[in-house]
């Protein structure tokens, strides 16, 4: 499978699973030169290997957002390795789903660390190398959460609502020198419940996942569009989500 993405290098975060890693392998496959950044080595090596034996190119390096030294090495590994980074994918994402009334301050904390600043971060390393080049594409996966309010979900969309604004910032402010990107999906079937603290609640989105959840294909497919449009055409905004979600 080839496409007008081919020979772009593309830096991706949170690629070691879910939405990240169908994204990686997508843009791989259409030819595209992935640079990987996640904290799980191991599924990092893995993927990177699978890359390679299709005869396409990967490399990574562990990355937690929450550090902005790792967003620099990670977009710094790419441009030293291929001469140039394309696009920077912020994919890492944390949701910490509780009441207010709750004060799971420690969870707030962790979703403004990943969410808002590791965006701000990527936003940062990729716009230093872009600044460079004269041209660069930063997308986000944000979500749907934030354009419907719901109980439990009030800091983490706040943090997605955050980036919302920062990107129609940056937008402006590009006069367009940088294409600006954010998808939102819906419930997507991905590992990020079993990490909820309320039992009922992890159940009850565990079921609707099970019911209608989308694949995570079909975000990556929303990336590489937004990613092979001609360099005149920005695609500023996707909402995707499972026809059946409310």
């Amino acid at each position: 499978m080839s496409s007008t993405n081919q020979g772009k290098v593309i830096v991706i975060t949170g690629a070691s699973s879910g939405i990240g890693q169908a994204i990686a392998r997508l843009l791989a496959q259409q030819g595209a030169i992935v640079v990987l950044g996640a904290r799980r080595e191991d599924r990092l090596i893995e993927l990177v290997h699978q890359i390679k034996e299709e005869g396409k190119q990967a490399t990574y390096a562990l990355t937690d957002v929450s550090q902005q030294a790792d967003l620099t090495r990670l977009v710094e590994l790419a441009r030293q390795q291929y001469g140039k980074v394309d696009a920077i994918i912020n994919n890492a994402g944390v949701s910490e789903l509780s009441r207010m009334d709750e004060l799971q301050i420690g969870d707030w904390e962790k979703m403004i660390d990943i969410n808002l600043k590791g965006v701000l971060y990527g936003i940062a390393a990729g716009l230093a190398v872009f600044k460079q080049q004269g041209f660069g594409h930063i997308i986000t996966i944000i979500s749907t959460s934030g354009i419907k309010i719901t109980p439990n979900q009030g800091v983490y969309a706040g943090t997605k609502n955050a980036v919302r604004t920062i990107h129609e910032a940056l937008r402006q402010e590009s006069k367009g020198k940088y294409r600006v990107t954010g998808i939102s999906p819906g419930m997507v079937k991905t590992d990020f419940v079993a990490q909820l603290k309320n039992e009922a609640l992890k159940e009850a989105i565990t079921d609707q996942m099970d019911t209608f959840g989308l694949p995570p294909e079909a975000v990556a497919r929303a990336v590489a569009f937004a990613l092979e449009q001609p360099d005149d055409v920005e695609i500023g905004d996707i909402v995707i989500r499972p026809t059946a979600q409310d």
